[in-house]
């Protein structure tokens, strides 16, 4: 085996701190990838993983081979590409995570033209409310929704994405459309908590100077973003979801707009990459794409 391939094989172990997941997640057999370590340790004269019947465990040598490893690669993909110029020269995979709504709003209506550009990059796109570890899960980047705890990751600002409430004209027939602030008290919010369990937000707003919230009453509580939104079209309450989410909803009639003067504030949208020397061409070049397509969606964060 090539010491390269070997190498990317020994920093799959180590992310994810087990051979059969690596195995796993690059398709091959199991005791291809052990062999591949020993093969590695065998050649730097070092014990790369400690094993045990449990878990895999990075040595201080393997920790900075693997280091090394990821400049070195990161080089040597960056050193084939270097005299190419063509757009049609960028090959091997992309694998990138984003929230549901953007991907089907944003990104996949958009992603042909960019496929046609690099039609030899194979993308695999992920599209959950479950936030991805970007090293664990082996992600090249992420786009990320809302203010970012503080990490080892690089964000780049794409912008900010503008909220709205909404409800369903059924809903409204049945029990009204609000008008002010008071008349919240008078209607079901639904909720929405990833972590079910975690205490409920209510109804958050802008007074012009700070963000607001007023406790609602609300029966149902979802950790879905499309069961939000179908919870709001079956006229089970009040949602408050990101304007780009819901526009075919809005278009079609399913969903209406309501206290447009009382809406929670704009949520920002970053682009999360992992620390690197160097990046390879092909997660630059679709970094890039994914910036001049978000202009077209979302609102700039200089003017908010």
């Amino acid at each position: 085996m090539h010491p390269t391939e070997a190498m990317q094989i020994f920093i799959r172990v180590a992310e994810l701190g087990s051979f059969t997941l690596a195995a796993q997640a690059l398709a091959q057999p199991r005791a291809t990838v052990s062999s591949a370590v020993q093969q590695l340790e065998s050649w730097l004269g070092v014990q790369l993983l400690l094993r045990t019947t449990r878990k895999v465990q990075i040595t201080p040598d393997g920790q900075a081979f693997y280091e090394r490893s990821r400049d070195l690669l990161a080089d040597m993909d960056e050193l084939q590409n270097l005299f190419q110029h063509t757009s049609a020269t960028l090959k091997g995979r992309l694998r990138v995570d984003m929230p549901a709504g953007i991907a089907t709003q944003m990104v996949l209506p958009r992603l042909p033209e960019f496929m046609a550009e690099h039609p030899q990059l194979q993308i695999e796109l992920s599209s959950t409310d479950r936030r991805v570890d970007l090293v664990r899960d082996g992600f090249d980047c992420v786009i990320r929704v809302g203010q970012l705890a503080d990490s080892n990751y690089i964000a780049r600002p794409l912008g900010q994405m503008r909220q709205i409430n909404c409800a369903s004209p059924a809903y409204l027939a049945a029990h009204g459309t609000p008008l002010q602030l008071a008349d919240l008290a008078q209607h079901q919010l639904i909720h929405y908590q990833p972590n079910l369990g975690d205490k409920v937000l209510g109804w958050e707003y802008h007074d012009g100077q700070s963000v607001q919230q007023i406790q609602m009453g609300g029966l149902l509580t979802v950790n879905h973003t499309d069961s939000y939104q179908a919870a709001c079209v079956a006229g089970l309450g009040l949602i408050q979801v990101p304007e780009l989410g819901v526009q075919h909803l809005l278009a079609s009639g399913q969903l209406c707009e309501i206290l447009p003067q009382y809406c929670a504030p704009s949520l920002p949208i970053s682009l999360l990459y992992t620390q690197r020397r160097h990046l390879s061409k092909r997660v630059q070049v679709f970094m890039q794409w994914i910036s001049t397509i978000s202009a077209h969606y979302l609102t700039s964060t200089s003017s908010i």
